[in-house]
């Protein structure tokens, strides 16, 4: 049973030398969102603005309200290969700006320490954890089906595969 503690998240507050971390971890690209700023220019000048992000996750974080011009984005077709004139070539990315990133990998990493303290998420969640893969979720799987047959117990499963195909998204 859980208890109110556990839907009661506190999220810490950040240092600047976190946020110095968080950019510096981040892949360095010269694309951009709407605002032009590219990584590699956050990089650049993260000595100079890690304390007002510092000041900006503060409020996001204490208000509990995301700022609205972060949740833009720039969407550009990708061109792949083939006549270029056919649009069912292209693909769409969209640009999201540099700091939304870096806002992103604050909540996460604030939210998946909130769900492992208080061991919300079911130890066979393999996905968006550390030390955790397809490979060890195959090898638990095998395991156990394996040593359930090697005690001769009766073993079935079910699996759910949802495939989509590129042409439903280009109805």
């Amino acid at each position: 049973m859980y208890s109110n503690n556990q839907f009661r998240i506190t999220l810490k507050f950040l240092s600047p030398k976190e946020i110095e971390d968080i950019v510096s971890s981040l892949k360095t690209k010269d694309s951009h969102g709407y605002d032009g700023i590219s990584t590699k220019i956050v990089k650049q000048s993260i000595p100079y603005i890690s304390s007002p992000l510092n000041y900006i996750c503060y409020l996001m974080i204490s208000t509990g309200i995301f700022p609205t011009r972060l949740k833009f984005s720039e969407i550009k077709p990708l061109y792949r290969k083939g006549e270029m004139t056919n649009i069912s070539i292209y693909r769409s990315i969209s640009l999201l700006i540099s700091f939304l990133n870096i806002f992103e990998k604050i909540i996460f990493t604030r939210l998946i320490h909130h769900l492992d303290y208080n061991h919300i998420l079911a130890d066979e969640q393999f996905g968006f954890r550390t030390k955790s893969s397809t490979d060890l979720a195959s090898y638990k799987l095998i395991n156990v089906v394996l040593t359930s047959l090697n005690n001769k117990l009766l073993v079935g499963s079910v699996f759910f595969f949802f495939l989509i195909y590129k042409r439903l998204w280009l109805c």
